[in-house]
């Protein structure tokens, strides 16, 4: 679970990310970000479709798993970034604990967030 600071409150907030972030998408995964200076620290939302599985279980455990990767990756985010983590496959359940976290680490690299 990550702090309350690092999650959203609001679709205000959302919106905000997805009229002005930019996108970095891979094959499973898409993340939009933006910075947003006046916030002490990042915020994170993973969306899950019910697209993705229309098992409320699986959703969540995706869900789960993204949030806590990104926990883990918590000391190289530098600055205070409004991410939008979209899942677009419902294997990331059940793809490898390593496999997703170099998934993620690398859309993260690629859109700048973490060095």
């Amino acid at each position: 679970m990550i702090k309350k600071i690092h999650r959203f409150h609001g679709l205000g907030s959302l919106r905000f990310v997805y009229k002005q972030g930019k996108t970095v998408r891979g094959s499973v995964i898409s993340i939009k970000y933006k910075l947003d200076e006046r916030r002490p620290g990042y915020r994170v939302a993973v969306v899950v479709s019910k697209k993705v599985s229309k098992s409320a279980v699986v959703r969540n455990r995706i869900r789960r798993r993204v949030i806590e990767n990104i926990r883990l990756l918590e000391g190289q985010i530098s600055q205070p970034y409004d991410l939008v983590v979209t899942i677009f496959d419902e294997k990331v359940a059940t793809m490898p604990a390593e496999e997703l976290t170099d998934v993620l680490k690398n859309l993260l690299r690629q859109a700048g967030v973490v060095s």
